[in-house]
C-alpha cells in the first residue's frame, strides 16, 4: 500500500489541508507544534478509526470547525487506487471506501484493505519514532537485551515487560525458601492451625459420636421426606385423573366410532366439487352453440372482400417509385448546377496550368506522385535549403571572428618572444647566481659539518662510559655460568654420568670461547681517524669561504625571476595559439560540411524535381509553391471526374423514373399515355383501394380466428369438466351419482369424528399423565376413596417426620453445648477458611505460572522457527550501518536477549555496547521485522525523529539504509534543519501551523 494524496477536513489544528504527490520517500520537516504528531494521528485515525473517549489517546477534535475527519487516496497492489474517507461519526467514526474500479464498502472491506491490522500490530511494526530508543538509555544494563528481543518479535517493548510482569507476580506469591510470599505466608499459618486442630479433636470423641448419631438421623428424616413425596405425587395423579376420567373414556368410544366406519376413500370436499362442475357444464353447451353459427357468417363476407394481391406485392417498388416524383425536379435542378460547376472547373485548371507553365495534361498530372511521403520530403528539403542558408551566414561571421582572434594572439607570441632573454643572456646570469650560490651553500655546509664533528665527540664519550658498564656485568655472568657448568661437570663425575660431563666440560669451553670475544677492547682508532678528517674538511672550507666574491644576488635573482614570469607568459599565450589555431580549424572544417549538406541536399531537390517534372530553376527558388500548384491542379482534376461521373448517374436515374412509371401504366391502369404526376396520382389511388380491402379481409380473418379459437378453448374446457367429473367418480370408487352421494354423507361423519378426537387430544396434551398411566386408571371407579386414603398416609408420615426433628434438635442442642464448652469448631472453621484461602492463591499462582509457560515456549518456538530469517536480514542492516564494524547477532542459548559480534569476532551483550551502537542495533532490528516477517504487507513505514541522536556519519548511513527500502513508502518526520540536505528538494514538505509548501 502506498499513499499519494491526504484532505485533512479537520484534525487538532490542522483543517482543510491538502497534501498531494506523495513521494516513495517523503520527508515532512516543521518546528515544534506544527502538526507532525497531528498528521501521524490522522493517517492511523483514518486507517484504523478515532479514538474512543473512554481510550487515553488524543482524539484531536478541532476547535473552530465542526468538520472532523478526513480522506486519503492510496494505492494498493491488488485492487489499485481506492479513496478511504472517514467521518464523524459512530465511536471509531464513519468510514467509506471507493476503488477507482467502482467498488464501495465501508468498515470490513477496509480491513480487507489492512490485511486485518489493528493500530497496536501497525504501530509495533512499521511506525516507530524517538521513545523506542529512549526506552533503551532507561533500562538497565541486563533488561536491555531482553527489549531488543522484544522489539524483535513484536517491535515494542510488550514483550520484555509481560515476562517482567509475570516474573514479578509469580515472585510476589511464592518462593521455595521464602517467607514474606503469599503462599509461604499461608502454609505457615495453615500447619499452626492443623496442630491446634488435632488437640482439640483429641478432647471431643463424644461430640464424633454425637456427629455420627446426629447423620443417621439425618438419613431417616430424607428417606419419610422421600416418601411423603411419593405420596404427594400420587394424590396429585389420582386428582388429575378425576379432572380428565370423561375426557378420556369419550376419547375411547370416537376411536371406536372410527374404527367401525374403516377406510374410507372420498375426495376432499368431493359433494361441494361435483355440484360446482354439474353447474358450469350446461352454460358451455350454449356457448359452443352460439359461436358455430358466427362462424359461418363470417366465412360468408370473407369471399366478397378480396383485395388484388399481385398489386399489392409490388406495392414497395411502386411507394418508392411514387416518393421519387419529387426528386425528378431536384435532379433537373442538380444537372444544371453541376454543367455550371464544370465550366469553373475548367477556368481554374487553365490558371493552374498558367501558373505552372508546364505542357502536362490531366493524365501525366495524375501520374506524378503526391502522397504524403513525398510531401514530407519537399518539406525537408525546402527546409534544409533554407536553414543551409541561415548556417552558412553564421559559419562565415564564426570563420571572421576566430581569424580575427587567431591574428590577436600570434601578435602577442611575437612580443613576448621579444621581451624573453637569449640563451647566451641567461647563462650568463645564472652563472653569476651560482657563484653567490657557493657561497652561502659553502656556509650551509660548514655549520652541518661542525655540527657533525661535536656529535662524535658526545657518541665517543658516551661509547666509551656504556662499553665500560656492559664489560662488568658480561664479565659477572660468564663467571656465574662458569660456576654452575663446573659444578655439573664435578656431579657428573661423582655420579658416574659421562654425558653430563661431557655436557659440562663442552659448555666451559664454548663460554671461555664467548668471552674472549666480546672481550675485545673497543678500539678508538676508527672514531679517531673519523674526527681527524672531518677537522681537515672544515680547515678547508674555511679557506675557500674566505677566498668567494660578494655579488649583488637580490638585483640578478630579481631579473631571473622576471625572465622566468615572461617565459611562463609566453607558454601560456603559445596553449592559447595553439587552442585557438584548433578553433580556426573547426570553423573551416564546418565551411566543408555545410559544402557537404549542401551539396546532398541539391542532389535530393534535383531528385524530387524530376519526380514531380518541373524544370530545376523553379525547384531550386519554388519548390513548396509548385508541389502546391500541382497537389491543387490534381485536385480539381479529381473534382472534375466526380462532377462528369455524378452527371452520368443523374441521367440515368430520370430514365429509370420515366421507364418504371410507363411500366406499372402499362401493367395496372385502364388509362394510358399519361403524364408523370396524372400517372402516380391513378397508382397512389389504386394502391389505398387495395389496401382497405385488404384490411377489411384481415379483420374478418382475424375474428374468425378469434371465434376458432374461442370455439376451441370452450371445447377443451367443457372436456376438462368432464373429465374431472369422471375423475371424481373414480376416486369415490362409485358408478352412479347417487352411490357418490351416499358415501359422502359417510366421509362427512368420518371427519367429524376426527375433529373431535383432535380436540380431546388437545385437551389431553397438558396433562401429567401419561398414556400408560391413563390406561391403569380407566379400571378405577371410585378415586375419592383412594385419594382419602393416601392423605392419611401423608398425615402418618408426618407424625414420624416430626417425631424425628425433635430428636435431631435435641442431638444438635448437646452438640452446640460441646462447641461452645470448646474452640474445636472455631479452630475447624478458622481452618477450612485459611484452606480455601491457600487453594484459591495457588490456583492464582498457577494461572501465571502456565502463562509463564506458554509465553516462555512461545518465545522458543519463534527463535527456532522466525527468528533465525529475521536475525540474517538485522546483520545485514547492522553491517551495512555500522560499517562492517558488527558482523553478527546471535541469541542467547537460554532466555531472551542477544549477544553481538564485533568484527575481531569479539562477543558482546546488548548493555556492553555504546548508546549508538544500541540504536543502531534497535533500528537494525525493527526494519528487519518489517521487511521479513511481514514482508508480504507493502505497509507505509512511519519515522519519527528516531535519530537526532547520531552523529552525522551514523545518520548517512541510516538514511541510505531507509533508500534502498524500495518495497515500502517511508514517511519521514523531523523537526531538524540539518538533515534536509540528505534528502533530494522535491521530497520535502514544510509545515508551518497548518500550511504545507514544497521546500525550495
Amino acid at each position: 500500500m502506498k499513499i499519494l494524496e491526504m484532505h485533512i477536513y479537520g484534525y487538532g489544528q490542522l483543517e482543510n489541508v491538502k497534501i498531494t504527490n506523495l513521494a516513495d520517500f517523503q520527508v515532512f520537516y516543521g518546528e515544534n507544534e506544527a502538526g507532525k504528531s497531528t498528521i501521524m494521528a490522522f493517517i492511523h485515525g483514518i486507517l484504523f478509526g478515532f479514538p474512543t473517549k473512554q481510550q487515553s489517546e488524543l482524539r484531536y477534535e478541532p476547535k473552530h470547525s465542526t468538520k472532523y475527519g478526513g480522506k486519503i487516496r492510496i494505492y494498493h497492489e491488488e485492487l489499485g487506487f481506492a479513496v478511504i474517507e472517514r467521518v464523524k461519526g459512530k465511536a471509531a467514526g464513519d468510514v467509506k471506501v471507493v476503488t477507482d474500479t467502482g467498488i464501495i464498502g465501508g468498515e470490513e472491506f477496509l480491513k480487507d484493505l489492512v490485511a486485518n491490522f489493528d493500530k497496536s500490530l501497525f504501530q509495533a511494526v512499521f511506525s516507530f519514532n524517538i521513545h523506542g530508543l529512549q526506552n533503551i538509555h532507561q533500562m538497565k544494563g541486563e533488561d536491555i537485551g531482553k527489549f531488543l528481543f522484544s522489539a524483535g518479535t513484536l517491535g515494542t517493548e510488550q514483550l520484555s515487560k509481560a515476562e517482567s510482569t509475570l516474573q514479578k507476580e509469580l515472585d510476589i506469591r511464592f518462593k521455595p525458601s521464602g517467607k514474606k510470599p503469599i503462599l509461604n505466608e499461608k502454609l505457615q499459618e495453615l500447619h499452626e492451625l492443623n496442630g491446634e486442630l488435632k488437640k482439640a479433636a483429641a478432647k471431643n470423641k463424644e461430640y464424633e459420636n454425637l456427629l455420627e448419631k446426629k447423620e443417621f438421623m439425618q438419613q431417616q428424616m430424607a428417606a419419610i421426606n422421600g416418601k411423603i413425596q411419593e405420596v404427594g405425587e400420587k394424590v396429585g395423579k389420582l386428582n388429575e385423573w378425576k379432572r380428565i376420567e370423561s375426557i378420556v373414556r369419550e376419547e375411547k368410544w370416537t376411536k371406536k366410532e372410527l374404527n367401525e366406519l374403516g377406510e374410507i376413500e372420498f375426495p376432499v370436499r368431493g359433494i361441494e366439487r361435483i355440484e360446482k362442475i354439474n353447474q358450469l357444464i350446461h352454460p358451455y353447451n350454449a356457448e359452443i352453440i352460439s359461436i358455430s353459427e358466427r362462424q359461418e357468417n363470417l366465412k360468408k363476407e370473407l369471399a366478397d372482400l378480396q383485395p388484388d394481391l399481385s398489386y399489392l406485392e409490388n406495392e414497395p417498388t411502386i411507394l418508392t417509385l411514387l416518393d421519387q416524383v419529387p426528386i425528378i425536379e431536384q435532379l433537373k435542378l442538380e444537372k444544371q448546377q453541376s454543367e455550371t460547376k464544370l465550366e469553373e472547373y475548367e477556368d481554374k485548371l487553365s490558371i493552374t496550368r498558367e501558373k505552372l507553365h508546364l505542357p502536362l495534361n490531366e493524365e501525366d498530372i495524375f501520374a506524378i506522385n503526391t502522397n504524403i511521403y513525398m510531401k514530407k520530403q519537399v518539406e525537408i528539403v525546402s527546409r534544409k535549403k533554407q536553414k543551409l542558408e541561415e548556417v552558412k551566414e553564421e559559419l562565415e561571421e564564426c570563420y571572421q571572428e576566430e581569424k580575427n582572434r587567431l591574428e590577436e594572439i600570434e601578435k602577442d607570441v611575437r612580443l613576448a618572444e621579444s621581451q624573453v632573454l637569449t640563451k647566451q643572456e641567461r647563462l650568463l646570469l645564472e652563472e653569476q647566481m651560482s657563484h653567490g650560490n657557493d657561497k652561502k651553500s659553502l656556509g650551509w655546509e660548514l655549520t652541518a659539518l661542525q655540527d657533525k664533528i661535536e656529535f662524535y665527540q658526545q657518541t665517543n664519550e658516551r661509547e666509551k662510559a656504556s662499553n665500560e658498564r656492559s664489560k662488568q656485568q658480561k664479565k659477572l655472568q660468564f663467571f656465574l655460568f662458569e660456576l654452575i657448568l663446573f659444578g655439573l661437570t664435578l656431579y657428573g663425575l661423582f655420579t658416574m654420568d659421562w654425558a653430563l660431563v661431557c655436557l659440562g666440560v663442552l659448555g666451559c669451553i664454548v663460554i671461555a670461547i664467548f668471552m674472549m670475544k666480546s672481550s675485545k677492547k673497543f678500539t678508538e682508532e676508527e672514531m679517531d681517524q673519523t674526527l681527524y678528517g672531518l677537522r681537515e674538511k672544515e680547515k678547508q672550507l674555511k679557506q675557500k669561504l674566505q677566498s668567494a666574491e660578494y655579488l649583488d644576488i637580490t638585483k640578478l635573482e630579481d631579473q631571473l625571476v622576471l625572465d622566468n614570469r615572461r617565459r611562463e607568459e609566453l607558454q601560456m599565450l603559445k596553449m592559447k595559439l595553439k587552442q585557438q589555431q584548433s578553433q580556426y580549424e573547426k570553423a573551416i572544417s564546418k565551411f566543408e560540411e555545410w559544402e557537404l549538406e549542401s551539396a546532398q541536399n541539391k542532389e535530393k531537390l534535383l531528385s524530387i524535381s524530376s519526380e514531380l517534372k518541373i524544370p530545376e530553376y523553379i525547384a531550386a527558388s519554388f519548390l513548396d509553391e509548385a508541389f502546391e500548384l500541382i497537389e491543387q491542379y490534381k485536385s480539381i482534376c479529381r473534382e472534375k471526374k466526380q462532377l462528369q461521373i455524378r452527371l452520368e448517374l443523374i441521367n440515368q436515374q430520370q430514365i429509370q423514373i420515366v421507364e418504371g412509371f410507363k411500366s406499372y401504366e402499362n401493367h395496372f391502369l385502364q388509362e394510358k399515355g399519361l403524364d408523370l404526376h396524372n400517372s402516380a396520382y391513378l397508382l397512389r389511388k389504386k394502391l389505398k383501394e387495395e389496401h382497405e380491402k385488404q384490411i377489411k379481409s384481415q379483420e374478418r380473418t382475424g375474428k374468425l380466428a378469434e371465434l376458432e379459437a374461442d370455439l376451441k378453448q370452450k371445447s377443451q374446457e367443457l372436456k376438462i369438466l368432464q373429465a374431472e367429473y369422471n375423475r371424481l367418480l373414480i376416486a369415490a370408487n362409485v358408478e352412479t351419482e347417487q352411490k357418490y352421494y351416499e358415501l359422502g354423507a359417510r366421509a362427512e361423519k368420518q371427519e367429524r369424528l376426527l375433529e373431535r378426537l383432535e380436540n380431546l387430544k388437545s385437551q389431553l396434551q397438558y396433562s401429567i399423565l401419561t398414556i400408560q398411566e391413563r390406561e391403569s386408571y380407566l379400571p378405577i371407579h371410585k378415586s375419592d376413596e383412594l385419594i382419602t386414603e393416601c392423605n392419611q398416609e401423608a398425615q402418618y408420615l408426618q407424625s414420624e417426620l416430626k417425631k424425628l426433628q425433635e430428636e435431631d434438635a435435641l442431638i444438635k442442642y448437646e452438640i452446640q453445648i460441646l462447641e461452645d464448652g470448646g474452640m474445636y469448631s472455631d479452630i475447624l472453621h478458622h481452618y477450612k477458611q485459611k484452606k480455601f484461602e491457600l487453594e484459591e492463591a495457588a490456583k492464582e499462582w498457577s494461572i501465571y505460572c502456565l502463562a509463564q509457560e506458554f509465553l516462555s515456549q512461545t518465545i522458543e518456538k519463534y527463535k527456532n522457527v522466525h527468528l533465525p530469517r529475521m536475525l540474517a536480514k538485522a546483520e545485514e542492516y547492522l553491517g551495512f550501518l555500522t560499517t562492517g564494524s558488527y558482523r553478527k547477532i546471535h541469541l542467547q542459548k537460554s532466555g531472551s536477549g542477544f549477544l553481538v559480534e564485533r568484527e575481531d569476532h569479539t562477543l558482546f551483550e546488548a548493555n556492553e555496547l555504546s548508546q549508538a551502537t544500541t540504536e543502531q542495533l534497535y533500528v537494525s532490528i525493527r526494519l528487519a521485522l518489517a521487511t521479513t516477517l511481514y514482508e508480504k504487507y507493502h505497509f507505509p513505514i512511519i519515522i519519527d525523529d528516531s535519530f537526532v541522536n547520531f552523529d552525522a556519519g551514523r545518520t548517512e548511513k541510516v538514511i541510505e539504509l531507509l533508500n534502498q527500502l524500495e518495497r515500502n513508502q517511508i514517511l519521514f518526520f523531523t523537526c531538524h534543519r540539518h538533515l534536509l540536505p540528505l534528502f533530494p528538494k522535491e521530497n520535502i514538505l514544510s509545515l508551518a501551523k497548518g500550511a504545507v509548501e514544497i521546500i525550495s
